[in-house]
């Protein structure tokens, strides 16, 4: 953990009061928020799938260029604390999220814990659960839909 971040910021700080090391170390780095959506057309309903950028390291959960994750993948999620108090596909435990909203982190995130890879072994994260989208045909997203995002 970084020794430079005031203990429990998150509690003391709203999301636009956050530094940008404070920031990046909100994330827990579930990846959920990598999953491939689906939204039909002039529905509010969205659909997880199982399916990740072929940026993400299956083992780690983490972007392999997150420095230049806007230019590889224009329709990467930038998020802000505006969207994380209103987007309805950020899952229930997402840090930024709960923050938005004025409440704690949960028991597994990084920051809590001390240890980078526990989200990972809390099993809170995508991995194990996910494939690449360089391994699925386009045509095949609807077949990938799941419904354990939470």
């Amino acid at each position: 953990m970084n020794k430079e971040l005031e203990t429990e910021f998150w509690k003391n700080k709203t999301l636009a009061e956050l530094s940008v090391a404070e920031w990046e170390a909100l994330c827990d780095g579930c990846s959920k928020c990598c999953l491939y959506k689906l939204q039909e057309p002039g529905s509010d309903e969205l659909r997880f799938t199982n399916v990740v950028c072929r940026y993400m390291d299956m083992d780690t959960c983490l972007c392999t260029d997150y420095r230049n994750r806007h230019e590889n993948v224009p329709d990467c999620i930038h998020l802000t604390p505006r969207l994380a108090r209103e987007a309805n596909w950020l899952p229930k435990t997402c840090a930024y999220r709960l923050v938005a909203h004025g409440e704690d982190l949960p028991w597994w995130h990084p920051l809590r814990t001390g240890d980078p890879a526990s989200t990972r072994k809390a099993g809170a994260s995508v991995r194990g659960k996910v494939v690449s989208e360089n391994e699925v045909d386009p045509e095949d997203l609807e077949d990938m839909v799941v419904d354990w995002f939470g």
